[in-house]
């Protein structure tokens, strides 16, 4: 047998035949059929099947001539091609910025109630302290207050830096080991590094929102002390930081978000105290819509901090020199953050504290959503 394939001029009409003779199609081309149904003529050897389908147009029409006219009012799909909705943008003026807002909008798929809010943050992050790093050079160690969780264990020296970030919205934090032996506890703040517009007619530079206040721990209170490893030696304050003036629907007085964080050491001779305060920045004209702390760190982020990530200097702790640190097994230095994949993306952090779990000194965040 042998093949013999007929397209005729109109695009949407498309013909498959198998014959031994072609000589039997008369001079239109093929019998109309109803659509799928095959046509059979003649009987053993010489069958002849004719397999056609029109797409497209009246069917109904028996005359080729009459049913091609219909396909302009009736079109059917023949063929097709997929391209990205982004150029539909091309010549519009700020055409990166629509691309992108529409690539995090189908990545994320934010309610479209909270899509404003949820654009407005998806700014780039940071952490600071940025230290400055210069080759072969490393930071000076400052004398430092330290813990001790064992009668000949290593002394863990705690950084009682303060670490500010202005008016900058604070959305993670962590823990870290610095120093050329990785024996220096840091606390690092993840900000964003521009103030979404959302924001500017109540946090803008020009705005006065008076002077940022500490928040702490009671020194005293020792209900909150938690020991890292034996009773004997160093603790830790786990009681919760967050601001009293703050309040769920308060709308007198704005709220109060975290712009700084410092950690600290009281002694009580073998029994050093380690403890955090956090920095409280006024925002006027927003309310605290919903509050919640997470105890769950960011797994989508790398699970240990690295030089890169940190922006510290090059004395900071990495994966490499982890395995052979016999402190870093005493401290979780997970990230704690929230970011766009967290809905509905626009969460700040308000509160935190740290804690002890299973022999590691954690880091814990209350985050809040704003009415703006």
């Amino acid at each position: 047998m042998s093949s013999l394939s007929t397209n005729f001029p109109i695009p949407f009409l498309n013909f498959i035949v198998q014959s031994s003779d072609p000589s039997i199609f008369n001079s239109q081309g093929i019998f109309p059929q109803p659509t799928n149904a095959p046509y059979i003529a003649g009987n053993g050897k010489e069958d002849v099947t004719v397999i056609f389908r029109r797409r497209g147009g009246d069917d109904l029409e028996q005359s080729h001539t009459q049913w091609a006219k219909t396909v302009r009012s009736s079109p059917d799909v023949i063929e097709m091609s997929f391209y990205p909705i982004t150029l539909l943008l091309e010549g519009i003026k700020g055409k990166e910025h629509l691309e992108r807002a529409i690539s995090l909008y189908l990545e994320y798929k934010p309610q479209i109630e909270e899509l404003r809010y949820f654009l407005e943050f998806q700014v780039p992050r940071v952490w600071a302290p940025v230290q400055d790093r210069f080759p072969g050079q490393q930071r000076k160690e400052p004398v430092c207050r330290h813990l001790q969780f064992s009668m000949m264990g290593q002394k863990l020296y705690v950084s009682q830096e303060q670490v500010s970030v202005g008016r900058k919205p604070v959305t993670g934090m962590r823990l870290t080991l610095e120093g050329s032996k990785s024996n220096r506890l840091c606390i690092y703040l993840q900000h964003l590094t521009n103030l979404p517009k959302i924001l500017l007619p109540c946090w803008d530079t020009h705005v006065a929102i008076g002077a940022p206040k500490w928040q702490g721990p009671e020194e005293q209170d020792s209900r909150w002390f938690e020991p890292v490893k034996w009773k004997n030696f160093s603790h830790v304050s786990t009681a919760p930081i967050e601001c009293p003036e703050t309040f769920i629907g308060d709308d007198h007085s704005g709220v109060y978000i975290v712009t700084g964080a410092q950690l600290g050491v009281w002694e009580f001779g073998s029994r050093n105290v380690l403890y955090m305060k956090l920095l409280y920045s006024r925002l006027p004209g927003c309310t605290i819509r919903r509050s919640l702390w997470d105890h769950t760190p960011n797994d989508k982020s790398n699970k240990k901090i690295n030089c890169e990530n940190s922006n510290g200097d090059a004395s900071s702790v990495t994966g490499e020199n982890i395995v052979g640190n016999k402190l870093a097994k005493f401290v979780d230095m997970t990230e704690m953050s929230k970011g766009p994949q967290d809905p509905p993306g626009h969460w700040l952090v308000t509160g935190g504290k740290l804690g002890v779990e299973k022999g590691r000194i954690v880091l814990r965040l209350k985050y809040s959503l704003l009415n703006y």
